[in-house]
């Protein structure tokens, strides 16, 4: 009889920290993930539709994913004729926190995303599928992020064309991107940035792929 009741004791104790390490576990899968790359861009360069149209590519990527989430925001930013304010990405994507497909928190708000303590690496900017982006080294380097944003996460200010046209030009043009990987190449601040790195040789699918990109970009859950 005692060795039955130790017995059941041992085993109810290991329900019980079974349970408890399960807990404590990140929680993995689509449910509990606001931030992503997008596994594949829209196959036209950084012609998105707009921010309409990448916004719903985020979504349409997420929801295959198993997010239940439909909040989905792109980080980018578009400039405006005549000197009138454009849209910021960093004003688009919510307060945070956000963590990637596996629950790791690259940023608990606006501020520390755009900040020296941005968690965003080769190793945490994962795809919608968990999966880790191409960086600097693979083949096909796949490090240019499309943002059209300056470091703070703004319109860029610089003049020309940083954002193909408002995210609706396949051909002629430039877009500001970041490296997700923090890696280019040279050893300087802006080849280190996550979200504002150089300008693109061009906004066609080849002129991206050219410098080291593939029409990709950031998604993020806004509320």
């Amino acid at each position: 009889m005692r060795v039955s009741i130790v017995a059941a004791a041992l085993a109810a104790a290991g329900m019980a920290f079974g349970v408890q390490a399960q807990e404590k576990a990140p929680k993995k899968g689509g449910g509990e993930m606001t931030f992503f790359v997008t596994s594949v861009g829209k196959g036209s360069g950084a012609d998105l539709g707009g921010l309409e149209g990448a916004d719903a590519h985020c979504n349409a990527l997420a929801k295959a994913a198993g997010s239940k989430r439909t909040d989905w925001k792109a980080y980018l930013s578009t400039t405006a004729p005549g000197g009138d304010a454009g849209v910021n990405a960093r004003e688009r994507i919510g307060k945070g926190p956000w963590r990637n497909a596996k629950g790791v928190v690259v940023a608990g708000n606006v501020a520390q995303l755009h900040s020296g303590k941005a968690k965003i690496s080769k190793e945490t900017a994962l795809s919608e599928k968990g999966e880790p982006t191409k960086g600097r080294g693979d083949t096909p380097n796949e490090h240019d992020i499309l943002t059209g944003s300056d470091p703070m996460g703004m319109y860029s200010t610089a003049g020309g064309d940083t954002n193909c046209g408002n995210w609706a030009k396949s051909g002629e043009g430039s877009a500001i991107v970041g490296h997700h990987d923090l890696q280019g190449l040279k050893d300087t601040r802006h080849m280190k940035s996550w979200n504002s790195s150089h300008g693109s040789r061009g906004c066609s699918q080849d002129q991206l792929k050219a410098s080291g990109g593939a029409g990709l970009f950031y998604c993020f859950a806004a509320k």
